[in-house]
């Protein structure tokens, strides 16, 4: 009888990021678009997405507030098809791509966590 493989232990997480990280040009997000990042800090990993709309941008931290789940089920999907809003893939909550305000779905009434980006000289940092 062998011994099973130990699961992965679960990577710890961090929910801020240090200001000035270059995250991509301005360009590689299609208007409207979205795009994923995962940076690492020390051991530690930072999850969020960007989303840019009428010549705009603004990061989100990627966690939905009804269960906790990262938003997209997809990579970079983080909008409707249209692209008029966020979507939680999982339970199908919408949410306003610039303000992160839900407006509908399990979580009615709540927001998004902002992650701090700006995007200046054509290039999407963190701020």
């Amino acid at each position: 009888m062998t011994d099973a493989p130990a699961a992965p232990a679960e990577r710890p997480r961090v929910w801020k990021t240090p200001p000035g990280v270059a995250l991509c040009a301005e360009d590689d997000i299609a208007d409207p678009g979205s795009r994923g990042f995962v940076l690492q800090i020390g051991e530690a990993f930072f999850h969020g997405f960007v989303v840019r709309k009428d010549g705009q941008v603004a990061g989100w931290i990627d966690r939905c507030p009804h269960a906790g789940f990262p938003l997209a089920i997809e990579l970079d999907r983080y909008l409707t098809p249209d692209a008029a809003l966020i979507l939680c893939g999982w339970h199908g909550a919408v949410f306003e791509p610039l303000t992160g305000e839900c407006r509908g779905g399990p979580c009615a009434g709540g927001r998004l966590t902002p992650w701090p980006v700006a995007a200046s000289g054509g290039v999407i940092r963190t701020a």
